[in-house]
């Protein structure tokens, strides 16, 4: 009994101390732009090997909300089945993880993303 009290505990202290650093009012010029265009750009822009594939343009905001060939790729308000969450996250099939063939976005960044489309993908 004492042990699962003291597993809670730890449980709960983990979950105060990582809900501090959930990111809120995600700016998408100031937070979610660097992230698109760290992992993004160089292959989601006309021309590029992902935009070619896709059709999904990220170059601007109004292009990310454009979507692309297989549709919307942003979905606001709802991170779950947003398709641009499910690609960085690894929530789909593991060949078309994004950023394809390159260094995976860190939790962190994986975070803005999802509070972004929770917030409603706002042009802010």
């Amino acid at each position: 009994m004492i042990r699962h009290i003291s597993d809670c505990g730890a449980i709960l202290v983990c979950v105060i101390m990582l809900g501090g650093c959930s990111p809120r009012n995600v700016s998408f010029s100031a937070d979610v732009q660097p992230i698109l265009k760290q992992y993004c750009l160089e292959c989601h822009v006309p021309g590029g090997r992902g935009y070619d594939a896709s059709g999904f343009d990220m170059s601007s905001y109004e292009t990310v909300m454009k979507g692309g060939k297989f549709g919307t790729f942003v979905i606001p308000g709802d991170p779950f089945t947003s398709t641009l969450n499910m690609l960085v996250e690894g929530r789909a099939d593991p060949s078309i993880r994004m950023p394809h063939g390159g260094d995976k976005l860190n939790d962190r960044e994986i975070a803005i993303l999802r509070v972004w489309v929770q917030e409603g993908a706002k042009n802010n």
